[in-house]
């Protein structure tokens, strides 16, 4: 495992907090394997980051898949050893919950709880072996008060906070850190325009949340952030 070079996997990257992510630490000069469904939207970094682009490796995937997760990591644990994992990738309808398809609630569901659940799995056996590694799972304010219109979201966030928390205790003796960012209103297309040409004065941006995220996750001591609520000084929509 020691020639293998060490990477961080981000998940969600074509866009919002999951694209400022793969700059940040590619900026600070980790390698970043960064992965999105629209491997189209993930390919010029060139203009953040110049010659440091070279950080970042791009693949298209579909996290909802499990084998495709599976095929993937096991082709990218050839060459790398990922010693770090943000769950970033995630979707949502913004309906009610009378009004939510079953394809839009398995589809959410399927990315964002077993999703990340999946991506989890794969880097979890060679974290586990090398006694070191770090887990970030963005997840939402819907983790700490109640929204309507977001009843399937809501309830894939709320199941990967608590299959996080007891994957921290398991891991406590394993030097593997597990974080939750629970991140307020951001300046995202995961907001409808009308939404976004209202409020997005008062959101916060996904670049000072990358920046947050990449230093709780560059200290190197026996501190943990672990449960981590960020929310425009404004409040909640």
């Amino acid at each position: 495992m020691s020639e293998l070079s060490k990477a961080i996997w981000i998940t969600g990257t074509s866009s919002g907090i999951g694209r400022a992510l793969a700059i940040e630490f590619a900026k600070n000069g980790e390698t970043v394997i960064a992965t999105s469904r629209r491997k189209d939207l993930i390919q010029n970094f060139k203009k953040e980051l110049g010659l440091k682009s070279k950080n970042i490796i791009h693949h298209q995937l579909d996290i909802s898949s499990p084998d495709a997760v599976i095929s993937f990591y096991s082709q990218l644990s050839e060459n790398y050893f990922i010693n770090g994992l943000i769950n970033n990738a995630g979707l949502t309808s913004f309906k009610s919950a009378s009004e939510d398809s079953i394809e839009e609630i398995e589809k959410i569901i399927n990315v964002n709880l077993l999703g990340s659940i999946y991506s989890i799995k794969t880097v979890l056996p060679s974290m586990i072996a090398n006694n070191n590694g770090t887990i970030i799972n963005i997840l939402s304010v819907v983790t700490q008060k109640t929204f309507t219109n977001s009843s399937v979201y809501s309830a894939s966030k709320q199941g990967l906070l608590a299959y996080s928390k007891v994957l921290r205790e398991e891991l406590r003796n394993y030097n593997i850190r597990v974080m939750n960012v629970s991140p307020g209103a951001t300046k995202t297309s995961i907001w409808p325009n009308n939404v976004l040409e209202e409020h997005s004065h008062r959101m916060m941006v996904p670049e000072e949340i990358a920046k947050l995220i990449y230093q709780i996750y560059s200290l190197k001591s026996n501190i943990v952030a672990e449960e981590i609520v960020l929310r425009p000084i404004q409040g909640d929509l």
